[in-house]
């Protein structure tokens, strides 16, 4: 584990696995995704925070993963500007 993160341990019945089809070593990814969608959802995290805790490789990999939970992405043209000049900076950068 690196710096800044916290580790959690969560037991869930044995029965959890056969009731929902998800397999046991599926169970991390399927958790943390859950907890981001429901947060996002929620509105208490964004778009960006929600990729950290789900996992995702960026924000755009977790509206896949929104769009496929069925989750409206609210992500404004402010939003896209934002990410525009990050990418600008970046790319002038490299």
């Amino acid at each position: 584990m690196g710096t800044g993160t916290i580790r959690v341990e969560v037991e869930l019945p044995k029965t959890f696995s056969l009731t929902t089809k998800i397999k046991e070593k599926e169970l991390h990814t399927f958790i943390r995704e859950t907890l981001a969608v429901e947060l996002y959802r929620e509105g208490k995290v964004s778009l960006g925070i929600a990729a950290e805790i789900a996992g995702a490789r960026n924000k755009w990999e977790m509206v896949l993963i929104l769009n496929k939970r069925g989750v409206a992405i609210d992500y404004t043209a402010g939003d896209a500007e934002k990410d525009l000049e990050t990418l600008k900076e970046v790319l002038r950068k490299g």
